[in-house]
């Protein structure tokens, strides 16, 4: 297992990912969350739940009323989170685009993480621009983790090279 690294400074306005927990939280926000693809709309709101794990940039749950699903095609592909539960996914589609697998969702997530059941998540490194109030997020590096990155997280975060034992 690689040594848990040095968290970064913390600056003004700013928290530091390595204060998240283990397991992760739920934690509301009425921050303004736009997801888009093609010049599409595809995800709006002001009641996203970011959950919160150690080490993870915020992951941005919107809920399934403020998302398009006539541009979602829903794919065979589950994964298992040791926290959260069973994952299904859904393709992004917009005209002749199709982005595969590009969010994620629980819809009968573990106990302690009801309040994200059947919310989505997008993969911000497979869609055109996340923004959380005003801002484009960053994605971690990688395509295991779907880590939202703003100015207001301080790393270094999971998901590059050589990360996976933090």
């Amino acid at each position: 297992m690689r040594e848990r690294p040095r968290p970064d400074p913390v600056g003004p306005g700013q928290e530091s990912v390595w204060d998240y927990p283990r397991p992760p939280a739920v934690d509301p926000t009425t921050e303004h969350v736009v997801v888009e693809v093609a010049g599409e709309v595809l995800a709006d709101t002001r009641r996203a739940m970011r959950v919160l794990e150690t080490s993870h940039p915020p992951t941005y749950y919107i809920p399934a009323k403020d998302v398009r699903f006539e541009l979602l095609e829903i794919s065979n592909r589950r994964t298992v989170c040791e926290f959260k539960g069973v994952a299904s996914y859904a393709s992004v589609v917009v005209g002749d685009r199709r982005i595969p697998d590009a969010c994620w969702w629980y819809a009968d997530p573990a106990p302690g993480y009801e309040a994200i059941a059947g919310a989505v998540c997008f993969y911000p490194q497979r869609v055109d621009r996340c923004l959380v109030g005003g801002e484009v997020v960053r994605s971690v590096e990688g395509d295991f983790y779907g880590g939202w990155i703003t100015s207001r997280v301080a790393g270094p975060f999971k998901g590059g090279p050589g990360t996976m034992g933090w």
